[in-house]
């Protein structure tokens, strides 16, 4: 890359078209925004639904450049930006939402307050497969469900983007974990330091049984949705227990919550980026989860596929098949 006024992006045009190698012009940061040089932008599952045209929550409007994750450095600064140098590392999920140029880019202009020092730790492309996943868990666990420790906690989809996240989250915070998937992700949970569940192999009534003696999670967390939503309120504590999850969209009966005395929240981790309001906790999850990450206490979980701008259509398929065996990346 030059230094010329343009820079390369990925294009969608419309609904499940190509992705399309464009030269745009480099954004320009305005007040309270940084500008960064992309050097990895994550792919998460809702890029590959705005894509396709499934996603009107997010308010991207095609034709768009996808990516919310990304990790970089500081390329300049716009007004009233304090608190940051030129190359610092940083990332942040920051883009791609309510029509905002998303991170398969060289550059993009980013929130202030949403952003956060890479941990040092982690390459750029692990970190930019982290910032929606650590929020998510973070939101979900820390800040509606206030784990302790000491609580058995649940987690449903304990392999997934969100789910290995909020495991590693809820050890962190001293938590017993158990963690729902299937035969073949037990290695990757275990792996983790959750307590496997083979959902498939065992009813709600029967692993509340093994693991609680029928009293049920303090925390139960659902990544999954549908079904899985159900059967949390079916798994929570009685009186104490607290259900939350990320994907609660659906149209569901509260009365085995109601009948434990239980409570629920949800999570949607989209807001800050599509009202303006909030920006700020996600920069300071970032930080705080940072922390961890630099203790070890927290590791990301990636594909080993590598991708570049020239073969993310590649990322894409992979997302869209189902088969990743983590997070995806690709890398400018």
């Amino acid at each position: 890359m030059t230094d010329s006024l343009e820079m390369r992006a990925l294009m969608v045009d419309s609904a499940n078209g190509p992705l399309r190698l464009a030269s745009l012009q480099r954004p320009v940061p305005g007040v309270g925004q940084v500008l960064v040089r992309i050097k990895a932008s994550g792919v998460n599952p809702l890029d590959g639904k705005i894509r396709s045209g499934q996603a009107a929550h997010a308010r991207q409007p095609l034709p768009a450049v996808l990516g919310m994750d990304l990790a970089g450095t500081v390329a300049a600064l716009g007004e009233g930006v304090s608190g940051w140098l030129l190359d610092d590392e940083v990332y942040a999920m920051a883009t791609g939402i309510g029509g905002a140029q998303g991170s398969l880019a060289e550059f993009a202009v980013v929130d202030a307050r949403l952003l956060a020092h890479k941990p040092a730790n982690l390459s750029m492309r692990e970190a930019a497969g982290l910032p929606l996943v650590l929020i998510t868990a973070w939101e979900g666990l820390v800040d509606r469900a206030r784990v302790q420790a000491g609580q058995k906690v649940l987690i449903h989809g304990g392999a997934g983007g969100v789910g290995h996240a909020a495991v590693q989250i809820a050890r962190a915070f001293g938590a017993e974990v158990f963690a729902t998937g299937s035969a073949g992700q037990q290695a990757i949970i275990e792996g983790f330091g959750a307590t496997f569940i083979d959902y498939r192999a065992s009813s709600v009534e029967a692993y509340v049984a093994e693991h609680t003696a029928g009293e049920g999670f303090d925390i139960v967390y659902d990544t999954v949705g549908g079904e899985t939503l159900d059967a949390s309120f079916k798994a929570a504590r009685v009186y104490h227990g607290h259900v939350v999850s990320c994907l609660g969209w659906g149209q569901h009966s509260l009365a085995p919550l109601s009948f434990r005395g239980a409570t629920y929240s949800g999570v949607f981790t989209l807001l800050p980026l599509l009202t303006g309001k909030g920006g700020e906790r996600h920069g300071q999850i970032l930080r705080e989860a940072a922390q961890l990450i630099e203790a070890g206490q927290l590791k990301p979980l990636l594909d080993p596929r590598q991708f570049t701008l020239q073969t993310a259509e590649v990322a894409y398929d992979v997302l869209a098949s189902g088969v990743a065996q983590g997070r995806l990346v690709v890398e400018i």
